[in-house]
């Protein structure tokens, strides 16, 4: 079969540059303008990241991606109901935060683990309510990307007494979470715990939450089931579709 020849390079016509034309990640953005909170902002981004599946990369195994994730506004009542149904104490209705963790597969890092976050979360004024082991769905993944796989949880967060209801004390409170994520990130990465290089907090927040892995844009959806509850609502989701320039 002849190959096609080389296309030339676009000329310059308007403000685009010619000369800056390289590949890149998949980027895209739903939202609602009214600020409506719906499971359709979800299902709508996630049918562009598939849209938008050229635009990410895998490796030698077309089964194992460079990567793929979405951020939503927190789903507050989905994550509740998700939370006690797990066997934390009820957070409340929005006044609480929830770290997305990938944790080391070896149950005693993964405990190390956990005892460091309650650990420094503590000492940071914060307390813990509880953990929640989410689900996932790895059929359909590459050797490689099955074998690197966590263990992934989230863990629920109180919010402070003193911080008062409103924008203003949903910012202290993003402050004080996104202070205990790098401490704790710190205090494992510099441990000697086994596994600690699996452990990572892809997002750690009262405002939104990420999830994400080294898959492709389509096995994102199947991999996570919460994203396919239609109790996953937000106003706004941002999707990724990675490619890889190293």
């Amino acid at each position: 079969m002849s190959q096609s020849p080389p296309q030339p390079a676009p000329q310059q016509s308007t403000l685009y540059e010619p000369s800056t034309e390289h590949d890149a990640c998949g980027f895209g953005f739903v939202c609602d303008v009214a600020g409506r909170a719906s499971h359709a902002t979800v299902r709508d981004a996630l049918t562009v990241l598939v849209n938008l599946e050229h635009r990410g990369a895998s490796g030698a195994e077309r089964d194992t991606g460079d990567g793929a994730g979405i951020l939503v506004a927190m789903p507050h009542a989905f994550l509740r109901a998700a939370a006690m149904e797990a066997g934390a104490p009820d957070p409340g209705e929005r006044g609480f935060g929830v770290a997305m963790v990938f944790l080391p597969r070896d149950e005693a890092s993964r405990a190390a683990c956990r005892d460091r976050f309650a650990e420094t979360l503590a000492s940071e004024g914060l307390t813990l309510l509880g953990w929640r082991d989410v689900p996932v769905d790895p059929v359909g993944l590459g050797d490689s990307a099955r074998a690197s796989m966590p263990a992934i949880a989230q863990a629920f967060v109180a919010r402070p007494a003193d911080l008062e209801a409103g924008p203003d004390g949903d910012l202290a409170f993003e402050r004080r979470l996104y202070v205990a994520r790098r401490l704790v990130e710190k205090a494992v990465q510099r441990s000697a715990l086994p596994g600690r290089g699996d452990f990572y907090i892809p997002s750690m927040s009262c405002r939104t939450i990420v999830y994400k892995g080294m898959l492709n844009a389509s096995q994102l959806l199947t991999f996570y089931p919460d994203l396919l509850d239609v109790r996953m609502e937000s106003a706004i989701a941002l999707v990724h579709s990675r490619f890889s320039t190293n």
